[in-house]
Order: C-alpha cells, then sequence, then structure tokens
C-alpha cells in the first residue's frame, strides 16, 4: 500500500510519471477513469485551494467524495483521530485525503488503514501535493529543462509547510533554492540565504513568495503585515523586466506578499499553479487507487 506522506514517498520517476499523466490531465476534463471509487476527505484545518483542488480532481476522474465535516464529528465527542479514521476505514473508501495542525498526524494513520493516506497539509511539516504542483509548474514553463535553474523563496520560510515540502523536492531535480528572508523567518537549512530579494533578483529564474504564518508565530515580529510587506513585498520595481517565473500557493495577501500590479503581470503563475493542482492531484489520484 502507498501512501502519499512526504515528497520523499515517490521517486523521482514516479514523480515524472506524475507529470506525464498530469499533461493529459491539464485540460481538466472528466474521466470515468474512477468510476466507482470512493474518496473521503477529512481536512480539520481551513483550506479553500487544496480541498477544492482534490474534490474537484476526484470527481473529474469520476470518484464520489465524502467530505466529513469535523465541526460535526465524533472528534467533537472526544473520539480521537485515529479511531475516526480507523471507523472511516471500516466502511471502505478508496482513499482518505487529510490535513491536520499536527506535524505527523497523517503519518500516524498509515497504521489504521487498508487505503492510500494523502496529506493535505501538517502543521509546518509537509504539504507534499502543493510542492508537486510548484514543481510541474516550472517543469512546464521551462519545457522540461529545470537542471541548473535557481528560485529564491521569499518570506515566511520558518514556518511554512509548503516551504518544507519544495526545499525536498527541489533540488532532488536540479533546482537550487535560494532563501529570503529575515532571521527570524529563516530556517536552519543548508541552503543560500540573503536578507532580501535585491540580493538574488540578477540570479535567479524563479521567485516563490510566501504567506505570513501569524497563525504559527509564538511571538509578534511585526506590529502589522504591512510593515512586512515594506521589505519583501514583489513588486513591478523590485522584477523590473527580468524574465522571471512569479508563484505562490496561496492565499495571497495583496500588496503584503505581492502587488495587485505583479499579480496582473504575465510573469505571475498564480493561478495556473491552481490549474496544475487539479491536475496533479487527479494524477496522484490514479497513481495511488489504481496503482498505477
Amino acid at each position: 500500500m502507498q501512501h502519499l506522506i512526504t515528497t520523499v514517498d515517490f521517486t523521482n520517476d514516479e514523480v515524472l510519471k506524475i507529470f506525464d499523466d498530469a499533461t493529459i490531465f491539464s485540460d481538466l476534463q472528466s474521466s470515468s477513469i474512477l468510476s466507482g471509487k470512493l474518496v473521503v476527505t477529512l481536512f480539520f484545518e481551513n483550506s479553500t485551494r487544496t480541498r477544492s483542488s482534490f474534490e474537484i480532481a476526484s470527481k473529474r476522474l469520476g470518484a464520489e467524495v465524502v467530505n466529513l465535516e469535523v465541526q460535526t464529528s465524533s472528534t467533537k465527542k472526544g473520539e480521537t483521530v485515529e479511531d475516526t479514521v480507523a471507523n472511516l476505514n471500516a466502511m471502505k473508501p478508496d482513499a482518505i485525503i487529510v490535513r491536520h495542525s499536527k506535524c505527523g498526524l497523517p503519518a500516524s494513520l498509515i497504521e489504521h488503514v487498508n487505503c492510500p493516506i494523502l496529506n493535505a497539509g501538517d502543521g509546518t511539516n509537509a504539504h507534499p501535493t502543493q510542492a508537486l504542483l510548484d514543481l510541474f509548474t516550472i517543469y512546464k514553463h521551462f519545457d522540461k529543462k529545470i537542471d541548473g535553474k535557481k528560485l529564491a523563496m521569499i518570506g515566511d520560510i520558518k514556518t511554512s509547510r509548503v516551504a518544507s515540502s519544495n526545499l525536498a523536492l527541489l533540488p532532488r531535480f536540479g533546482v537550487e533554492p535560494i532563501l529570503v528572508a529575515p532571521e527570524h523567518f529563516m530556517p536552519n537549512k543548508n541552503f543560500k540565504k540573503v536578507q532580501f530579494l535585491k540580493d538574488v533578483i540578477d540570479d535567479v529564474d524563479v521567485v516563490m513568495s510566501l504567506r505570513t504564518q501569524l497563525e504559527r508565530h509564538e511571538k509578534i515580529f511585526y506590529k502589522n503585515l504591512e510593515e512586512f510587506g515594506k521589505d519583501y513585498c514583489v513588486t513591478k520595481e523590485s522584477f523590473g523586466n527580468r524574465n522571471i517565473l512569479l508563484l505562490h500557493p496561496g492565499p495571497v495577501n495583496r500588496n503584503i506578499d505581492i502587488s495587485d500590479e505583479m499579480l496582473k503581470d504575465s510573469r505571475c503563475k498564480v493561478l495556473e499553479q491552481v490549474t496544475n493542482g487539479v491536475a496533479v492531484r487527479m494524477a496522484i489520484l490514479k497513481k495511488l487507487i489504481l496503482k498505477q
């Protein structure tokens, strides 16, 4: 039984096969390859893009989707998440998709199920499908020629599960991350580090902006987000006329992470990432459920 808890769960060859399938699925047209299959989504944290993306991906492939409303589930009566998932597993679903604020929670569920567990984000630990769709967006943009590309990751890197998964995945395919953040947002990772985007903007091919994770901070570093944005918002001025790809996993704090002007710029691929996210998740569901 194969699961997707972190990007390590897929080999490079498996990732490339997923990208081949995602390319086929890129028009997001309906298929029946998962007809008769049942996918359960279990989100203990708020989500717009990831939850809807997984649900649309499942339905585009012909699967039925059951979304467990956590606020009305038995976990509110004291049932453990493990027992909830064990009970769901007894109903014979074909995949369970889980998001939780506790690092490592999805991995702990594997022993309680007979179907694939897909991690839709666990605390600050991992968000593997986001990293895969980010890499796929880069892969498509550069016509598969990504070895040697450099990516500046800017913002609240330390508490970002998106950053964690991307920093594990990107180097496997020859993409060099450069970390751009103030000291309090900088993780203890062995990558090149700079304080400001201007220090590396002439050397990179991709910029990935990240949201400030206020809900995960134990201390207050800024009086308000606007104060942070003065130094770290990606703007037309900071990009100039350079041919650089701009990414963001969402949700975007406008004029804090990326300016309104840059969100409309043709180099910004935020909405393309959303489309690619459905295609990549379709490919992942196909792989794990059909074991192909």
